[in-house]
């Protein structure tokens, strides 16, 4: 079989990528074996390949490849989340394009549009994946919006309805003006941003005077309901029960008492305006005030905003202080800096809006989470352990979780309206169900299912997500299933940091409530990817690579290398295209240690020499060593120390030592034994290197031998575990120094490593002998000796207390060696000189930094000991 003299990536992963997909090597069924088993965290239908995905994914394909190479019974589900807010925000873009508007259309029509453009655009990055290597069980890929998928959210609705755990309530929650949906607290950001903090004077009814409020919005002074001030603010006690007059619009207000105004903040008066702020509805509550929402769903305003009406709040900001200040109302502006809350998804300005929703109640159920994670005995372990505060600060502050959207793309709600009040509705999974609850809770025989409206709204995605463990497996409609019984819990999970509350925790939460037991033995959490300025990579700064781009540039194998070895566990992965080209330089290394290995002529007639013999034992207890060292670091989710580990395996110990010990002479065979040795080694290495770059350990493992499908490398045996033979490592190290000795001395005093030399060794440290026919190779050494006392006129050198010759006559010229050596004596005694007339000074010795002292007497300690190995050299030449 011709080997191609250069590793050609891109044919490579194709032809491995399909070979492995005609074979099934992917899929799994349930059998006799240890399962393990990963669950994607399933990207938006509506994406694209990005770095977080590749860095993500490439960690997965590492732990399953691993895994079944272990003979376990591998499983990676993959699958796309139907995120409701993008795609739905895509879908009515095109729509837009096309003349559509959204409100035209029934919501069948809608949805027919949003299936169309999942057909068309969604899972396109399932197909990049396949593009990275990842090994996923394609048979299995689920998206959150089929049918058995919805199901499973509508029975797990339904049921926690009738827990009690799921209510219906009138609350301030978070509006995104620009989704025109609510989001829950989890999907809020919080940035600061620089704005203006603007003093407004209202006019105190009856009165000739005023008082002064401070507020960083003013345009909601057209909602404002009351004023309120501290009882026991001292500024303002001529205000106690009277009304203020709103700017404006002229509407009389009522000023109210409450210790809640913070007498330091503004001016001690506080503008109360219920339906545009959490705190002001809590204060509306209690005081009984007037809620006026000046909003329309757009964040546009209403018929309250007056002459304002139809224009966008931030319009409107600008143009109500113009009209202010032209009134006379306004008292100063001040910069400020305030914290504002923007949506996670489309980055628009939340809105507090007062509006019916839907909500779990999070506190029982969040209980058994806790513990699994916190607890003495924790079911669950976070990689790194430092997220487990994050992880804590989430849940023991956790908040009832709000899971209706105000959208057609997700699973609607299955409340069913049956008449004009907000509490009559029934909850079921079907109409059928729910109309049988109707006539029932009614008393009312005669209703048909067209009393019945379904609830607008949709579910929140998470809500479909946090069950994905389960429901992948179909264990929330049958679960007594043979497949859940199998796979669940699942063994790892790959994901962010910034889901760890969002869908980690919930994950876990579902898990205990619908298992009863864990859904997951392990999280590992990813670093997030920056550029080399320490940025999160985003489209908008520009600064993410085209993940395909480089896939075709480096190959999938070495952007794999690039991504691991710059992620530390649990760190931001500061990514550097320079990495990639190191991962496909260590290709094609790789590749050049196999057609070296694989252009020797073997013969089966000449015996093994005794360097080869031990060099295969020395390399056997090396990767045995490195074997240990791998496992831990998987042990503890070190991936990049992991791949370190092989890498300098390979690098250093396999093509550096290894195989320069074995090489035959120049045209001359190598003996079958050393050969079989060899590729044995190469075998191994190859598994253990697999699952970070399987497409050229595959290419290699099927050129070296013709190999029957159950043969393939991904589904090889993983190394046998043996004892490690500590000392042969220890004595081969010392080896390596001997002979990094010999190749210094070649290379100062210009001897060829073409000529052969002699060497004379006094082994004071009892060094073992069974490394000399190394020694003699490596070093082109035509005689090795063991002497008892200093070889006269020898070039020398030491190795712990050893002491090594190389004798001069015939190697140098020793009278310009001589030459040479008294030159540099006479120097550095100069120098000795300068430098002890430096330390005799007692000023510079007291005056002096104590660093700078210290420095020099190092000098001085540098030279002493030179001088002796100048004066030893040249006694040894003379």
């Amino acid at each position: 079989m011709q080997i191609p003299s250069k590793y050609d990536a891109n044919q490579v992963e194709s032809k491995w990528y399909d070979y492995w997909m005609k074979h099934n090597y992917f899929h799994s069924v349930p059998d006799d074996r240890e399962p393990y088993t990963i669950v994607i965290p399933p990207p938006n239908v509506t994406g694209v390949l990005h770095m977080g995905h590749m860095l993500n994914n490439t960690i997965q394909d590492v732990l399953i490849r691993r895994a079944r190479l272990q003979g376990k019974n591998a499983c990676w589900v993959p699958g796309t989340d139907h995120a409701s807010i993008a795609t739905e925000a895509k879908v009515v873009a095109k729509l837009k394009e096309q003349g559509i508007d959204k409100n035209d259309l029934t919501r069948e029509e809608f949805l027919k549009h949003a299936w169309d453009w999942t057909h068309e655009y969604g899972g396109v990055i399932l197909e990049q994946l396949k593009k990275l290597g990842c090994s996923c069980d394609w048979d299995r890929t689920k998206f959150t919006m089929d049918d058995d998928m919805s199901e499973a959210v509508i029975k797990v609705f339904v049921d926690l309805y009738n827990k009690g755990l799921i209510y219906r309530g009138y609350r301030m929650v978070n509006w995104d003006p620009e989704a025109k949906t609510t989001l829950s607290d989890e999907e809020v950001e919080y940035v600061e941003k620089q704005g203006k903090l603007y003093y407004v004077n209202y006019q105190v009814e009856g009165t000739s005077d005023t008082l002064t409020i401070a507020t960083t919005r003013p345009e909601t002074i057209l909602g404002d309901t009351a004023i309120c001030i501290n009882p026991n603010d001292e500024r303002h006690t001529n205000l106690k029960g009277k009304k203020a007059i709103v700017p404006i619009n002229g509407r009389v207000i009522p000023i109210i008492e409450d210790g809640y105004v913070d007498v330091e903040f503004g001016t001690g008066c506080l503008k109360v305006t219920p339906a545009h702020d959490e705190n002001d509805k809590v204060l509306g509550d209690k005081h009984n005030l007037e809620v006026i929402d000046i909003f329309n769903e757009d964040a546009t305003l209403n018929s309250y905003g007056l002459h304002y009406e139809g224009k966008d709040r931030f319009v409107v900001r600008k143009e109500i202080v113009k009209e202010l200040e032209e009134k006379g109302h306004i008292l100063k502006i001040e910069d400020y800096t305030n914290r504002v809350g923007i949506s996670e998804r489309t980055k628009a300005i939340i809105e507090p809006r007062l509006s019916d929703q839907w909500f779990i109640k999070m506190e029982e159920l969040v209980k058994p989470a806790i513990e699994a994670v916190l607890g003495k005995n924790p079911e669950i372990k976070l990689f790194p352990k430092k997220f487990e505060n994050t992880y804590r600060h989430w849940m023991e502050n956790i908040r009832d979780w709000n899971i209706s959207r105000q959208l057609l793309w997700g699973q609607q709600i299955p409340a069913y309206y049956y008449g004009d009040g907000k509490e009559d509705f029934v909850v079921a999974e079907s109409i059928e169900d729910a109309l049988d609850l109707a006539k029932e809770q009614t008393k009312n025989t005669q209703l048909t299912s067209n009393d019945l409206r379904q609830d607008t709204d949709a579910l929140d995605t998470w809500f479909s997500s946090w069950l994905w463990p389960m429901s992948v497996f179909d264990g929330i409609r049958n679960p007594e299933n043979e497949e859940i019984n199998y796979y669940y819990p699942t063994n790892d999970l790959v994901t962010g940091p910034d889901i760890l509350f969002f869908w980690v925790a919930r994950m876990i939460i579902a898990g205990y409530e619908y298992k009863g037991e864990k859904p997951f033995e392990n999280v590992y959490l990813t670093g997030l990817v920056r550029d080399k300025q320490r940025r999160k990579m985003s489209k908008q700064l520009g600064n993410s690579p085209d993940a395909l781009k480089l896939i075709e540039e480096y190959g999938a194998d070495g952007v794999r290398v690039g991504l691991l070895l710059s992620s530390a566990a649990g760190n931001d992965l500061m990514f550097d295209e320079a990495l990639c080209n190191q991962g496909k330089g260590f290709a094609n290394k790789i590749w050049n240690a196999f057609r070296l290995v694989k252009g020797w002529e073997v013969s089966d007639t000449i015996e093994q020499p005794e360097s080869s013999k031990i060099a295969i034992e020395w390399f056997e207890a090396k990767f045995q060593q490195t074997l240990l060292e791998i496992e831990d670091h998987y042990g503890k989710y070190r991936l990049s120390d992991a791949l370190m580990a092989t890498y300098k395996l390979i690098w250093d110990d396999f093509a550096s030592w290894l195989l320069e010990i074995v090489k035959p002479a120049y045209q001359q065979p190598i003996d079958s034994k050393t050969l079989d040795g060899v590729i044995n080694h190469f075998e191994n290495i190859l598994k253990i290197l697999h699952p970070f770059m399987p497409f050229l350990t595959e290419e290699i493992w099927q050129y070296m031998s013709e190999r029957q499908p159950e043969e393939a490398l991904i589904v090889a045996k993983w190394p046998e575990k043996k004892p490690v033979d500590n000392d042969l490592i220890s004595n081969f190290d010392f080896m390596q120094e001997v002979v990094s000795g010999i190749r210094n001395i070649r290379k100062e005093k210009n001897i060829s490593f073409k000529d052969s030399i002699d060497f004379s060794i006094i082994n004071n440290e009892n060094v073992t002998s069974v490394f000399d026919g190394v020694i003699q190779k490596l070093g082109n050494i035509d005689k090795l000796t063991y002497a008892s006392e200093a070889v006269d006129g020898a070039l020398t050198f030491r190795v712990k207390s050893n002491e090594y010759f190389i004798p001069a006559s015939g190697a140098i010229n020793v009278e310009d060696e001589i030459n040479k050596l008294t030159e540099e004596l006479n120097y550095t005694e100069g120098f000795l000189k300068s430098v002890q007339k430096k330390l005799s000074n007692e000023r510079f010795v007291a005056g002096a930094p104590e660093q700078v002292v210290a420095s020099e007497k190092k000098k001085e300690a540098d030279a002493l000991a030179k001088i002796e190995t100048l004066k030893a050299s040249l006694a040894s030449l003379q």
